[in-house]
């Protein structure tokens, strides 16, 4: 196993994961809502009075990110049929999950949730086998 050099980011990502941090203590703090993405995204299809404002502010967050830190939008190497079965899968993924990797990985687990900590287990053995079978595999 070799390391990347060119691609290997420790400090960038450390503030990011201490960005993602203090945005998901701030939202539970400031509004009292768990930082789940997919349920941000959903609470978008069924709106209630009051709901939608600060669900649009936190996804135009996530969105306008990284164009602001790196100048220009993110370059993705997967067709667009490949990233609509992945969105896909991912939605069917969270539903069964009751929840998405942001709402059981970093807030689920950081209030020490049992039921988030079997998920993230499984997301990240899932992860590891698909990157696996990808590149070693296919």
């Amino acid at each position: 196993m070799t390391i990347d050099w060119t691609h290997f980011t420790p400090w960038t990502s450390l503030a990011g994961g201490v960005l993602i941090g203090i945005a998901a203590a701030m939202l539970v703090l400031l509004n009292g809502r768990i930082a789940g993405v997919s349920g941000i995204v959903g609470g978008l299809f069924t709106p209630r009075h009051g709901e939608i404002a600060w669900r649009l502010a936190f996804i135009a967050g996530l969105l306008a990110a990284p164009v602001l830190i790196s100048g220009s939008m993110p370059r993705i190497d997967a067709s667009f049929g490949t990233l609509v079965v992945a969105g896909l899968l991912v939605g069917v993924g969270t539903s069964y999950g009751s929840g998405c990797t942001s709402g059981h990985g970093v807030c689920g687990l950081s209030r020490l949730s049992p039921r988030s900590l079997a998920a993230t287990a499984a997301f990240m053995v899932a992860g590891i086998a698909t990157a696996f079978v990808v590149r070693h595999l296919a």
